[in-house]
């Protein structure tokens, strides 16, 4: 099992000390972001990890990763990106935000799916978003299932209270069948589509939520794990204090 880290982007938007750093090395109680999940990862026993950087790169400086240059960053979204390392999305791999971070116990979960694609799914987000006014939950990546839990739609702020709805974490898990069907569709898509791609102008900028649609829409089966336990996403600076009680040193 590889994992594939999505580092690309930047810590603009949680303030200005750390808007020229990759987000992922922002630091969590004198921790970056990066080490909770490079420690969460190992004690799932992956150890093969590589790192798409994009601005800031120099300042990645952990050891024992393969950094991959995704020097696109600024022509394409967060999708664009991790097809900048896609030669190593084979196998058995697991794909990540760089901007989460979990307790190890979620890695495991996802890990024990037997789809072909799999991706990490709590049903039990809205209270995270209690008193988060600067990323309210009209910006949480839903994922709404029907009545036999399997995934219909997969977008920001999905509003149907007949459904139900949870969040995507950002993790996904793919199988090595899951990785080549993931691959062949963008490669696909990338020499034929033209114009807006789901809920993206272009395919070009199009979040890695708009490609699980797209498979959805295709039939292909993407597989939701609920998930149990804590996790964060930090995106602002609100985030980061939550964050700071969540996981203490």
């Amino acid at each position: 099992m590889n994992a594939i880290i999505i580092a690309a982007g930047s810590g603009k938007r949680i303030s200005k000390a750390v808007k020229d750093i990759p987000k992922s090395m922002v630091k969590v109680n004198g921790q970056p972001i990066i080490k909770y999940q490079l420690l969460a990862l190992k004690q799932a026993g992956i150890d093969d990890i590589y790192v798409i950087t994009g601005p800031y790169s120099e300042k990645f400086h952990l050891d024992n990763l393969t950094y991959v240059k995704d020097h696109n960053y600024t022509k394409h979204d967060i999708l664009g990106s991790l097809m900048e390392a896609k030669d190593f999305l084979k196998n058995n791999v697991l794909v990540m935000y760089s901007d989460i971070i979990f307790e190890p116990k979620i890695i495991k979960q996802i890990l024990d799916s037997k789809g072909d694609i799999s991706i990490a799914v709590d049903m039990n987000w809205d209270k995270m978003y209690e008193g988060r006014t600067d990323h309210p939950r009209s910006e949480a990546e839903n994922v709404q299932l029907n009545y036999v839990k399997k995934i219909t739609k997969i977008k920001k702020n999905i509003q149907n209270e007949n459904n139900g709805i949870g969040e995507f974490l950002g993790i996904i898990k793919f199988s090595p069948r899951g990785s080549e069907l993931f691959v062949k569709k963008y490669e696909e898509l990338i020499k034929t589509h033209d114009g807006i791609f789901q809920q993206a102008p272009t395919i070009s900028k199009a979040y890695l939520t708009d490609m699980i649609q797209e498979l959805i829409d295709s039939k292909i089966d993407v597989e939701p794990v609920l998930i149990l336990g804590k996790w964060c996403e930090i995106d602002t600076m609100q985030d980061l204090k939550n964050a700071e009680k969540l996981f203490p040193s």
